[in-house]
């Protein structure tokens, strides 16, 4: 039988089994049944943490979903909520983010840790801030258009 699959009583918080429980708690779950009967359970914080991280990136992630399912979609400032900072992007961006959103918390959850999550939104407000000015909106969006290039001569004499 595991710890996760003992329950203690809260008589147990007053005796020896303290020990017992907080030991099972420190290795991911410790589960409490209090006087009334409600159950309880104590982890590790950094597991409650990151359980809150992917519920509420689950939870944007499906709104975007299905704001980006809907045909006629553009989406407002009001609609993306906490996303307000992608309105600087197109559906096709928009659609790319949301994929990309995904993998991060499918892979978060299975490495038990929110660092890959958190890179990808990192990367993506940096983008949207760049695209927020426009002379580098101008540049980073500039397709097909080839600068005028000149050939560089090699340095002669000694390089220190």
């Amino acid at each position: 039988m595991s710890s996760g699959d003992v329950i203690f009583q809260s008589t147990d918080l007053a005796t020896q089994r303290r020990t017992e429980f907080l030991d099972a708690a420190r290795s991911g779950l410790a589960r409490l049944r209090d006087k009334n009967g409600t159950s309880l359970v104590m982890l590790p914080e950094r597991h409650l943490q990151l359980l809150e991280e992917l519920r509420k990136w689950s939870s944007v992630h499906l709104r975007l979903e299905r704001l980006l399912a809907r045909p006629d979609f553009r989406p407002t400032v009001q609609e993306l909520g906490d996303l307000a900072w992608l309105r600087v992007f197109d559906c096709e961006d928009l659609r790319e983010f949301a994929d990309e959103l995904g993998e991060a918390i499918v892979a978060a959850d299975s490495d038990n840790d929110t660092t890959v999550l958190h890179e990808c939104l990192d990367a993506w407000k940096t983008t949207a801030r760049q695209l927020e000015d426009p002379m580098r909106r101008s540049v980073l969006l500039r397709k097909g258009i080839v600068p005028d290039l000149v050939e560089a001569e090699r340095p002669q004499g000694k390089l220190e």
